[in-house]
């Protein structure tokens, strides 16, 4: 019999973290991230981590696991997120995936052809050194020259994500959005998705609540965040130094860019970010919309999506 899963996707700063926690609460579920930058230790202010209190208790999986300078795949998130799946349900509790890393939620819910693909660590160093002699440009152009569909779902500074299409296309022939496509056709059999998607129907609304955000990451000491980064020696270079938010502080620390000029960055660069996320969670089928802005406030909205997965759940 499939295991059920609830998924709650949709863009940054959309409510997803406090709802799935009222959710794992309503029907005593555990909490799975599905954000690719949460995994990343002592990172906190700048990808907006949950905290201690605001987890009210509940079990959250895949948060702090990895130093910054660390690589994480695809591959093995899948690997631990299926093997926490697995022990959540055998314990007679809800697995509850919860982010906006769309490629972290399809290496659940569907068959990822790629995603037992090791790849290369000297392909890797080697586009690394070109993305410091030449720029991260240089590596997104050459992205877009053989797989333009996946340069169109990557920021043009997200040097990881760059690399690995690089990488997937390299060493199996393949653009990896080939891949992506596959596994939209076949899903995981071993799972019921129940997803649920938080979105806005003016837009605007969201794009103030980003700024709102990374306004509150600038008082909540995102500089100094960065700056004990950097003398812990997580350079510039460093995998998740590569991150929106983190980048352009460290320009700004470096003399490049003033603070204004680099939260404006930030801002623009996220709201660009929710823009690609609401368009690869649109391609889910199966997917429940709920508007945030419909209702008049959030406990009205909370009712709603769970009543809606009142009738879904087998719990």
């Amino acid at each position: 019999m499939a295991i059920q899963i609830v998924l709650i996707v949709g863009p940054t700063a959309s409510g997803k973290s406090k709802l799935a926690v009222d959710v794992a609460k309503e029907f005593n579920g555990e909490i799975i991230s599905a954000d690719s930058m949460q995994v990343y230790k002592y990172m906190d202010v700048g990808t907006a981590k949950i905290t201690k209190e605001e987890m009210q208790g509940i079990p959250h999986y895949l948060i702090d696991i990895v130093e910054p300078n660390q690589e994480f795949s695809v591959a093995e998130y899948e690997k631990r997120a299926k093997e926490i799946i697995k022990d959540i349900y055998k314990r007679g509790k809800l697995p509850i995936i919860v982010g906006g890393t769309g490629l972290y939620i399809n290496s659940i819910i569907y068959i990822m052809h790629f995603s037992d693909f090791e790849g290369s660590k000297e392909f890797r160093e080697k586009m690394k050194e070109l993305a410091n002699t030449y720029g991260s440009q240089y590596l997104y152009e050459k992205l877009k020259s053989v797989d333009p569909e996946a340069a169109k779902k990557i920021h043009s500074n997200d040097i990881r994500r760059i690399i690995r299409a690089l990488e997937v296309y390299e060493f199996t022939g393949k653009p990896i959005s080939y891949y992506q496509k596959m596994s939209g056709m076949r899903l995981n059999l071993k799972y019921q998705p129940i997803m649920i998607g938080l979105n806005f129907r003016d837009r605007q609304i969201l794009y103030d609540r980003i700024n709102q955000r990374v306004d509150e990451m600038i008082k909540n000491n995102l500089v100094e965040e960065v700056v004990n980064l950097l003398k812990i020696g997580y350079n510039k270079d460093s995998t998740a130094m590569q991150a929106l938010g983190y980048k352009e502080i460290v320009e700004y620390l470096k003399g490049e860019s003033s603070l204004e000029e680099a939260v404006e960055k930030i801002k623009k660069g996220t709201r660009r970010y929710a823009k690609r996320q609401i368009t690869w969670f649109k391609g889910y089928n199966f997917i429940k919309w709920f508007f945030v802005d419909d209702y008049k406030n959030y406990e009205e909205l909370k009712k709603n999506i769970i009543k809606y997965l009142a009738g879904k759940l087998n719990f």
